[in-house]
């Protein structure tokens, strides 16, 4: 019995992490049909964020405490919605309907941010202390659940009731929404849709950051930590169906209960390829994933 409590808590811990990650991606590949490869890069930032402030903090008070970590959080968000703002204005508003284009264009950028990350914090992985707050973990009999595991799935849960809330209650969600849906149409409707495509994007983006936040407490960041979730989010994002939020939320569990379950039998090489090998099988048979969304635009097309 403890050893399934055990793999219940890592396959809902490791889906939450998938899922904070992807959900920026669901937004800006889901919602805006940008392949953004370089949203793994987005996560990076937002872990040497969380580094920069930690050493930020070390410098004025001569320890981290606690503090740092709540702070870093709406600096990792504030620092990638403002590099995507420029990353949209600069290079991705001349790339829609260009799906080829943008996936070669922002592969290029991803290796530019991991060069420049390289040359600034060094190639040698840096380490971000945890809080205080989130060291240990609870002992319930033989079982033992990370505080930090728990912090990440309770962020995930904010996090998607925070975005549920904006595409769904807000004015600027419906302008979001049509826009993405009928573009014509929104600029009919006097919708600013230039406006509307940055701050979508810019908001996929911080998404990234955050998630970036609590990958840096699961090990050493580099330049490439985000490439080691990027495959992920985007099977997850197409699993659960593009531009589909429960879809997303659905796919993240899926894969990560199916990847510690398998893993629990077999070494976590092979679990990844068999986990692979499954989603593919069943894209074969539902090629737009578990949901659709259905629209008169995409109905026309």
């Amino acid at each position: 019995m403890a050893d399934i409590v055990n793999t219940l808590f890592n396959g809902l811990s490791l889906g939450s992490i998938y899922l904070l990650v992807a959900l920026g991606l669901s937004i800006t590949f889901g919602l805006m049909g940008v392949i953004n490869m370089a949203h793994g890069e987005f996560i990076m930032i937002g872990a040497y964020m969380t580094y920069v402030m930690q050493q930020i903090f070390v410098s004025i008070f001569g320890k981290s405490g606690s503090l740092y970590y709540i702070v870093a959080i709406p600096f990792a968000f504030l620092v990638t919605f403002l590099l995507g703002c420029i990353l949209e204005k600069t290079l991705i508003t001349r790339l829609y309907g260009r799906k080829v284009d943008s996936l070669l264009a922002t592969w290029g950028i991803s290796l530019i941010l991991q060069q420049a990350a390289r040359s600034i914090f060094g190639s040698q992985g840096v380490n971000v202390t945890a809080p205080d707050f989130l060291k240990n973990g609870i002992k319930l009999g033989p079982c033992t659940f990370a505080y930090n595991r728990i912090f990440i799935i309770i962020m995930v849960i904010i996090c998607l009731a925070a975005v549920w809330l904006l595409m769904n209650k807000t004015p600027f969600g419906a302008q979001m929404r049509a826009t993405m849906q009928n573009r014509s149409m929104a600029q009919c409707m006097g919708i600013n849709s230039k406006r509307v495509d940055c701050i979508t994007f810019a908001l996929g983006s911080g998404l990234a950051g955050v998630a970036g936040c609590s990958i840096a407490l699961l090990g050493s960041v580099d330049s490439t930590v985000g490439q080691n979730y990027i495959v992920y989010s985007f099977m997850t994002v197409v699993l659960g169906g593009v531009g589909n939020l429960l879809g997303t939320v659905i796919g993240a569990m899926i894969i990560g209960f199916s990847s510690i379950i398998v893993e629990a039998y077999q070494s976590a090489s092979i679990a990844r390829a068999i986990v692979l090998l499954i989603i593919i099988v069943f894209l074969q048979f539902k090629p737009k994933g578990l949901f659709v969304i259905r629209s008169r635009s995409l109905d026309e097309e």
